[in-house]
């Protein structure tokens, strides 16, 4: 682990089951620990079926009690922005962990104002960008296959691929995890 977490913003990438949240949940707990620090939880995850209620509710009960968690499948900016305001009215070391960035696209896919998931995204890299708390986000790397058929399909793919390429420019780390293994692609986790 590096010596100054509290700036690092990171990014982890990978299939469905590959283990990227709970990666993300063990360098929180271990920030937590070393730094003293509070950890706030951004979950996106919309249950429109009983399947995803029993994975939402899987994520739920592997996750400390403690952590604040915030459920916001659509304004990430909003609440990312309202957490950090928090961590910077008590002058208190935070950790921010984003869960899961796919997840929010998806819901701005299905939202009925087509201008509205544009300005979510520009919203999300300024909060990103003015972000000072250990941050680590989670987001599904869906484009390694062909290109899907189907237009919201295709735009699904557009849009994920076009933030993950400014978020590996962005933030200091980037990992792929495969097989329940960390690549680090950029920096060091």
């Amino acid at each position: 682990m590096p010596e100054n977490l509290i700036q690092q913003k990171s990014l982890i990438l990978g299939g469905v089951k590959s283990g990227k949240s709970g990666l993300a949940e063990r360098l929180a707990h271990q920030y937590e620990k070393r730094e003293v620090a509070s950890v706030s939880f951004i979950a996106t995850a919309t249950a429109y079926d009983q399947e995803m209620e029993q994975r939402i509710a899987r994520h739920k009960a592997d996750r400390p009690e403690h952590w604040a968690v915030t459920e916001e499948p659509l304004k990430l900016a909003e609440a990312l922005t309202h957490i950090e305001h928090g961590y910077a009215q008590t002058q208190s070391a935070g950790c921010i962990v984003i869960d899961c960035l796919t997840l929010w696209v998806t819901n701005l896919l299905m939202h009925p104002d087509s201008d509205y998931l544009r300005q979510e995204m520009v919203d999300f890299q300024h909060s990103i960008q003015q972000c000072a708390s250990r941050l680590i986000i989670v987001s599904n790397e869906t484009n390694m296959g062909v290109t899907p058929l189907g237009e919201l399909s295709r735009r699904y793919c557009d849009e994920v691929g076009l933030l993950h390429q400014w978020l590996g420019k962005e933030l200091d780390t980037v990992t792929l995890m495969v097989a329940g293994i960390p690549l680090s692609i950029k920096g060091q986790i």
